[in-house]
Formats: C-alpha cells, structure tokens, sequence
C-alpha cells in the first residue's frame, strides 16, 4: 500500500484534531546512540509496542485514536520534511505539534517546554520550521549539557553519552515521555508548569 493509500485508512480511524509527537534525531546504527538522537530515544520509549510504519520521509505509528507517533528518516538537517509530510497527510494544526530535540543549552537531564520559539542554532528546529513555514508548534528540549571546548560542538552532539551520565539519561527520557503526553492530553500550560 502506497504511505498515502495507509495515510487515508488511517486518517478515517483517528479523532479530528489529531496531535503528533515528533523525536528528532540522524536515522542509521552509526548515530543510534548519539546525544543528537534523545528526540528519538523518547518517541522510541512511547511507540515502544506499536506498529510503526513508513512514508517517504519519516516513521510513524499510531499512538492512540487521536495521537501519531513521528521519526523523520531524512538526517537532522533536513528532517522538516518528514514533520510536514504527516502534518499534510494527517491534517495535524501547527499548534498540535510537539517536536523534541536534545539541547546543549541545558543541563544534562532538564526538561524545558515552549508554546513556540527560536530554533535557537539547532538544525533540526530550523529544518522544521521552514518546512512548515512557521515557528508556531510546541517543542521540548531534553538538555545534554555542553561539551568543554564550544569549538568541540559537532563531535560532542554525535558522540555518546559518558557511562557515569546514562543513568540521569534515562531518567531525563522517563520524565520526557509523561511530559509529552502531559502535553498531549492536558495541554502546553500543564505540561510547562509540572515539567520545566
């Protein structure tokens, strides 16, 4: 079945007003592990049991009647598309998206919501926001703190987590996936005020 044929049966089965949570991160075994890829690492923890499927640009699954599920199969640069592939294919609202990118800006394991935003130089932020042409949708930043030397940065994002760091890691994704459907079930305002 072609991804629009699968789109539209499963555009029938699900709510009007359907939200999508989006985990951002570079696709492939060599950058699984990476700090680049928490975004994914937290929609992987929420599909963990379902069936994903795949369009030309990205993943996705079926969370629940009114939720899909969004992993952009295009590198961090150019994963806008995929966001906007299902926005179109599923007639998301802007303003029903909620992206989740890591953050050097922030401590290792904070969690920060926002109604909107800068992409603040974090490639995939700006990749989504130009495909869907606005900056208006929801974004959680999970921090992974900064390396030592700022002129480090690309090596530090695409490379692992230290071992002493995996378990604060772990936690950070724990409270990123009940944040998230904090967000999707009660909105930005609750999701700001119980996890930021």
């Amino acid at each position: 079945m072609s991804a629009a044929g699968a789109a539209a049966m499963t555009k029938k089965a699900m709510s009007r007003g359907a939200k999508a949570i989006v985990g951002l991160g570079n696709p492939g075994a060599r950058y699984a592990h990476t700090r680049h890829n928490v975004g994914f690492w937290v929609v992987d923890a929420l599909g963990k049991d379902a069936q994903w499927h795949a369009f030309e640009f990205c993943t996705w699954c079926r969370f629940s009647d009114d939720l899909v599920l969004v992993k952009p199969l295009a590198y961090m640069n150019k994963s806008g598309l995929g966001v906007a592939e299902v926005v179109r294919c599923f007639e998301v609202a802007r303003a029903d998206v909620l992206v989740v990118v890591d953050d050097v800006y922030l401590s290792l394991g904070q969690l920060r919501f926002r109604r909107t935003g800068s992409h603040g130089g974090h490639n995939g932020l700006r990749s989504v926001e130009r495909a869907l042409g606005s900056a208006d949708f929801s974004r959680l930043r999970v921090g992974i703190g900064q390396p030592a030397r700022l002129d480090g940065m690309i090596d530090y994002v695409l490379g692992e987590f230290m071992s002493e760091d995996r378990d604060v890691v772990t936690d950070a994704v724990g409270h990123a996936v009940k944040g998230a459907l904090c967000w999707a079930t009660d909105g930005i305002d609750r999701a700001m005020n119980q996890y930021n």
